[in-house]
């Protein structure tokens, strides 16, 4: 009978000594996923002449991403953020207009997946309001699309599915990540300007793939033997993404007006902290900036990029 007990005593001490530490693992987890989620955010850029190709001509283009991740705890799995983007092109002319902004504003919740941060998987569903502030007719009595005062205003649900994965990073070792992202975006549950029904991408297909490098940073500075700074040296991202919706005069494969692919290259001195070097190249079948949305065109962009980036010193150990 006593050895009955004994095991019994055993065995509930182990199960709370495993709950214990299974509950410890969910909360690093948790704590964990919150950078994973800021570090997959889109960049901020700017860009002197903008996007090189375009038929209209710019003195520099910039866009400013904002994540401010309203709740983020170590005691949930589940993450919520608000979301702005401003985009602006200074077009090359005598007043160096704007005419239309591209302001994009939500919310993106995220559920983490699996307990481990360095093979993450996470769900995301992210509501954004996309307008560029003018409120003239966005046809001109000609028929054509009023780019220069026109209305423009959509409104999306974007479901995506985020995972990847980060090599070994010993310290004082240089470490990678790969970094994927499948989606759906669609836009006709809500509210858009009626000149959108003329040939807008409403549902489209989404694919990124990025290849990150991290490293340790600043080797010779002195008395630096009990830490390691490191931050992200580069990264390439790659962005893919297809309308499927019915377009006039458009079939399915229609590539030229379907397709939005853009590869870009971002590359970070050593002395910098959270700023690259960035060169892109892509193609819009349909642009993206708001009411310019009948263009299409392949591009180069040159310039300078940043977001949340991993920056870090670490202790070493003996």
């Amino acid at each position: 009978m006593l050895l009955f007990l004994s095991l019994c005593s055993q065995f509930v001490v182990a199960q709370n000594v495993d709950q214990d530490s299974l509950q410890i693992i969910r909360q690093s987890a948790n704590k964990e996923y919150i950078n994973v989620y800021k570090e997959n955010a889109d960049f901020s850029y700017t860009s002197p002449k903008g996007e090189l190709g375009a038929p209209s001509k710019y003195v520099i283009n910039g866009r400013l991403t904002g994540t401010f991740m309203l709740y983020g705890s170590y005691k949930s799995p589940v993450a919520f953020s608000l979301l702005s983007d401003y985009t602006v092109r200074v077009r090359e002319e005598f007043s160096a207009g704007v005419r239309t902004p591209s302001y994009r504003f939500g919310g993106i919740f995220y559920a983490r997946l699996n307990p481990d941060p360095t093979n993450y998987k996470y769900g995301e569903l992210a509501f954004t309001h996309h307008s560029n502030g003018q409120d003239g007719d966005a046809i001109n009595p000609d028929g054509t699309i009023n780019t220069k005062t026109g209305n423009f205003n959509a409104n999306s649900l974007t479901l995506s599915y985020r995972f990847g994965h980060f090599t070994s990073n010993s310290l004082g070792q240089d470490y990678y990540s790969i970094n994927q992202r499948v989606g759906f975006q669609w836009y006709k549950f809500f509210r858009y300007e009626p000149a959108l029904d003329r040939g807008y991408g409403f549902t489209r297909l989404l694919y990124n793939f990025s290849l990150r490098k991290y490293g340790e940073i600043e080797k010779k500075m002195k008395g630096k033997d009990s830490f390691t700074s490191e931050k992200e040296i580069w990264r390439i991202n790659t962005e893919v993404s297809y309308a499927i919706n019915k377009i006039p005069s458009k079939n399915l494969v229609n590539i030229s007006k379907r397709l939005n692919a853009e590869v870009n290259f971002n590359y970070s001195f050593p002395f910098m902290n959270n700023v690259f070097l960035m060169a892109a190249v892509g193609y819009y079948g349909e642009d993206n900036y708001n009411i310019y949305f009948q263009d299409h065109y392949g591009y180069l962009r040159l310039g300078l990029s940043s977001g949340f980036l991993r920056n870090r010193t670490r202790k070493m150990t003996k």
